[in-house]
């Protein structure tokens, strides 16, 4: 089949336009006061699923060039830091995300089309000077990188003065409706307030993402009037485009991508869909989570494959788990690394290390600081801060060990506690036991002192003083009793010495 002239000249631009369209920019508006979360911390810096609210949108917007839609243009393609356009709460939001992002100030709030013209000059101002502006709102945290892609793409594909997102909704719904023409054009996008009765009828919305045609947008922007209420609304921008017999494309997509948060009931409801992701994401790469009702996992949280998560568990922070892990019930860890093959039950782990096959619980606390080695088993109601455990170490039950180095292969009898502060100076101070040493049941270790290698403590000491290696000590104070016989190994290595 042999094409058109006008075939052959729309397949030469668009191959030409592909190589010489090289920038785009992002501007994701952040101006607005929040006033509805009735809080003194910015509406976007208010967290969901472990992240504020606007560093969902930056993730998404960062993440474009590595989807799937833009992969045709990934080679010829390229952009910059996002622009942040700010205005209400803005020193909370440069403290937060500092150079992640450029900024740009929209002093007066005069509606989103005041907003996107207020980065105009952070725009012309980059170093490759964009042909594409992306627009999106940082309150929308559910949008995923994959929709603002294919929104791009498409713009970039069909040469579009304009390209946005739209989705289907009920009649009750109050987004803006989406007016086509009878060959199906768009000819403009109407608000709920100001729509006839038929309009209301129409199912597409206008959901909020729009890429533009940077040199149009600006000179559309200058000469836009203000709207009924006073301010300019990019919405207007349809109506201005179709009425030039502009190109302008759409792309279709699902509603809760683009559900705003204004209050904290939306922020629920945003917190119920991006969990829902998050569990399914674990899932589907090789996690067994028995009741995702009842789970609660942060979007920062790593999990090996074969490990499985029980009911009542909150994963939040970095946290890495490994595979062939068992995770609770009733279990909360934070900031923490898990390796493979590790079982936690009934426990609370907060900024803690545990090797392979470690064993933890039930009713036991990791707090800041625990380490503890390959296969470590840790009895009920114990608890460890600031600490390192060795491998092969039992912490029995009821223990507490804190600012203790503990060597290998030890055995901590329940009830034991390291007395490592004191009340008069505020200090704290470390207990050190070597390899192979014997604690036993209720010994109190008032630091800093040093328990030597495959010492023994009698039942309810209190170690106040070092112990010398191979030392039995008891009593209150603890006191020496005798010395204890080498092994037949420490003893063969030390008739090699001789």
């Amino acid at each position: 089949m042999f094409l058109s002239s006008n075939e052959h000249y729309y397949k030469e631009y668009k191959g030409f336009a592909k190589q010489t369209m090289n920038t785009y920019a992002t501007v994701v508006l952040a101006a607005g006061k929040g006033t509805r979360m009735r809080s003194t911390l910015s509406k976007l810096l208010h967290p969901l699923a472990g992240q504020p609210l606007l560093a969902h949108v930056l993730k998404s917007v960062e993440s474009i060039p590595t989807t799937t839609a833009f992969s045709p243009w990934r080679a010829s393609v390229s952009t910059s830091r996002p622009i942040v356009v700010l205005g209400h709460e803005s020193e909370q939001i440069l403290a937060a995300f500092g150079e992640r992002c450029q900024y740009a100030m929209q002093h007066e709030q005069l509606g989103t089309g005041h907003a996107v013209l207020a980065a105009q000059e952070s725009v012309d101002a980059l170093e490759n000077v964009p042909d594409t502006v992306l627009v999106c709102y940082g309150d929308t945290p559910l949008v995923r990188s994959e929709m603002l892609a294919s929104v791009l793409a498409t713009h970039l594909e069909q040469q579009a003065t304009i390209t946005f997102l739209t989705a289907d909704a009920d009649a009750s719904s109050d987004y803006g409706r989406v007016v086509r023409d009878s060959q199906h054009h768009v000819r403009e996008i109407v608000e709920v307030k100001r729509a006839t009765p038929e309009q209301l009828q129409i199912t597409e919305v206008n959901s909020g993402v729009y890429c533009f045609d940077r040199a149009w947008l600006w000179e559309a922007l200058h000469a836009l009037p203000r709207n009924a209420g006073g301010e300019y609304y990019l919405t207007d921008l349809i109506a201005v485009a179709g009425g030039q017999e502009r190109r302008i494309a759409t792309v279709r997509g699902s509603l809760d991508e683009t559900l705003g948060v204004n209050n904290r009931v939306q922020l629920a409801q945003a917190e119920q869909v991006m969990r829902q992701r998050i569990l399914e994401r674990h899932m589907y790469a090789g996690v067994t989570i028995l009741d995702p009702a009842s789970t609660y996992i942060e979007e920062d949280v790593q999990i090996g494959t074969d490990t499985v998560i029980l009911p009542g568990t909150m994963l939040s922070g970095q946290t890495t788990i490994g595979s062939w892990c068992r995770i609770g019930p009733g279990t909360t860890i934070d900031a923490s690394s898990i390796g493979d093959r590790c079982v936690i039950r009934n426990s609370a782990l907060e900024e803690s290390v545990l090797e392979e096959e470690v064993t933890v619980g039930p009713f036991s606390h990791c707090r800041p600081g625990a380490h503890l080695a390959r296969g470590v088993r840790m009895g009920n109601f114990g608890e460890v801060k600031n600490s390192y455990i060795g491998a092969e170490t039992d912490v029995h039950h009821f223990s507490y060990l804190g600012d203790a180095t503990v060597g290998a292969h030890v055995n901590i009898g329940a009830g034991t506690i390291t007395s490592n502060y004191n009340g008069l100076t505020k200090e704290k101070y470390r207990t050190t036991i070597g390899d192979g040493a014997f604690i036993g049941c209720d010994t109190v270790l008032v630091p800093p002192v040093t328990v030597g290698e495959h010492a023994m403590t009698g039942s309810s000491a209190l170690v106040n003083k070092d112990v010398p290696p191979h030392a039995l000590v008891y009593g209150v104070p603890a006191r020496l009793a005798r010395m204890l016989p080498l092994s037949e190994d420490e003893a063969g290595q030390g008739d090699k010495k001789e």
